[in-house]
């Protein structure tokens, strides 16, 4: 089940996706799993990517767009000709050891000694 965008958010993500180059390209092999799993990669660290298609039939173009979303979980935001802007949110990180780091206060360092210190 993909998730569902509001109008305003959809737009925005338009029109950062104007501004980004292709970090993925499909080629006539079509859509493999190393391509999935090199769109999911971009998808971790960037949530919104474009992706170039190499293809030419529009019908097998729409259904690869609809493929990668569905097994992605992501959300199509833009399709102009041979170029996919896809997005999908960063997932929360559930990692203990970063959890305890951000939720302990910092210990306040200890003011560094000088000389005029030592002499009283």
């Amino acid at each position: 089940m993909t998730p569902k965008l509001s109008i305003t958010q959809r737009r925005r993500f338009c029109a950062q996706g104007h501004l980004l180059n292709p970090i993925v390209s499909i080629g006539k092999a079509g859509l493999t799993k190393s391509v999935l799993e090199e769109i999911d990669r971009g998808l971790l660290s960037h949530e919104l990517i474009k992706i170039k298609v190499h293809l030419d039939n529009r019908d097998i173009r729409k259904s690869m767009l609809e493929t990668i979303c569905q097994n992605l979980n992501a959300v199509p935001i833009q399709q102009i000709g041979k170029i996919f802007v896809i997005y999908r949110q960063k997932p929360e990180d559930t990692d203990p050891k970063k959890t305890e780091k951000i939720n302990t206060p910092e210990k306040k360092r200890e003011p560094r000694r000088t000389k005029r210190s030592y002499q009283n």
